[in-house]
This record gives structure tokens, sequence and C-alpha cells, in this order.
């Protein structure tokens, strides 16, 4: 079931903050990117921003020569395999149940050459696991949990260097939630400003 989500701005700083919102992959032994999902800018204070968290994913593998396979959808707990066919086309199918039944697999089935693994939520880049070797599976796991912050010069669908990772360290628990809102206060310049917080409000459960 989707999610339903709306950012409202009550911060101090009217519209100048760029609010960046991401998921981590709870496998911390897979070197996958951390990819800014969603960057929300310019909502100025008392105004709301509507997005959808979708359960599911899209799957899409790209190579060395930046082409991508079309998407497909997929849900914890199964696995995909990128194939080749006949002709020699890249096919990404459906290969039977993943290691376990919280975790994405994606198996690189190809006799050579190394692929990425993009991973969508809600059409936009969510997750990225490079250099797969053939026989090697990328494995996604993320728990239902934002990550929030205000930072500055970051691009949604690109990856988020460990610098300013380290400076967004809320996290916002979306278990048994079927929408809420996600409101910003703090901010300000000058002697009156105050860090940032983001809480849950208005929430609705399942």
């Amino acid at each position: 079931m989707d999610i339903k989500l709306r950012f409202v701005n009550r911060s101090n700083d009217g519209n100048q903050s760029e609010v960046v919102i991401y998921q981590k992959n709870v496998l911390t032994t897979m070197a996958s990117l951390t990819v800014a999902w969603k960057v929300i800018r310019y909502c100025g204070r008392d105004c709301y921003h509507p997005f959808v968290y979708p359960m599911d994913y899209e799957v899409s593998i790209t190579g060395e020569h930046g082409n991508f396979t079309p998407r497909l959808s997929a849900t914890n707990g199964q696995m995909l395999r990128l194939t080749a066919t006949p002709t020699g086309a890249r096919r990404l199918l459906y290969a039977g149940p993943a290691s376990a039944s919280n975790e994405l697999d994606v198996l690189n089935g190809l006799v050579q050459g190394a692929i990425d693994v993009c991973l969508y939520k809600d059409g936009r880049l969510m997750g990225l696991k490079t250099s797969v070797s053939p026989g090697q599976k990328a494995v996604f796991q993320y728990a239902p949990v934002l990550w929030i912050g205000v930072a500055s010069e970051v691009s949604q669908g690109l990856a988020i260097n460990s610098a300013v990772l380290s400076n967004i360290n809320t996290q916002l628990s979306l278990i048994g939630i079927a929408s809420a809102d996600i409101v910003m206060t703090g901010g300000g310049g000058g002697e009156q400003s105050t860090a940032y917080e983001f809480n849950l409000e208005n929430i609705v459960q399942v």
C-alpha cells in the first residue's frame, strides 16, 4: 500500500532551504550508493509539498555504454536476473525468491560484462549498486524509514557525498502509517536561529 505524505514548511527561513530525503541500504556490507531520492526546493513557510512513498520498486540495468533496460516492477522477497537473449539483447526477468523475504536481489546472469543496478521508487532513482560482476548479486534491503535533512548543492537522483550524509541524521519511521505530514521547524538567521527539526504529525494509522 502506498503511503501518502506531505512535507510542510513551518521553519523560520522562508523558502530558502533545500530539503533532501533518502533511504539507506540496511545491508552495510553492500557497497551501494546512497542517492537523493527526493529534493524539495522553494517551498515557502506554511506551504506544503505532497508526495507518495510506494512499498514496491522498479529496477533497471545499465552498463558501460549508458543504455538502460526497461524498468521492471519488483518487491521485497524477489530475485531478478539479467540475461542475454539469442539476439544479444539484455533482458531483466523474475527468477524466483530472494535470499530473504525483506530484501530484493538482482543477479548478473551475463557471461561477461559488469552492470550497474538502478533501483527506483515512485519513478525516482533511490538506490544504485555499481560494477556488479557476472554471477554476482546486488542486494537491496530498505526498512520503511526516511532520512531527511537540509542540505545544499544536492541533486535529486544523484549520489550524496559522505560529508553531506553526516549532516542529515533525522530518521522518520513509516511503520504502520497510511498517511502523515512531515513538518519542518527551526531555522532562521542571527541569534534567534535554531536547528532544523522534522517531525511526523497528523498521522493516520494503517
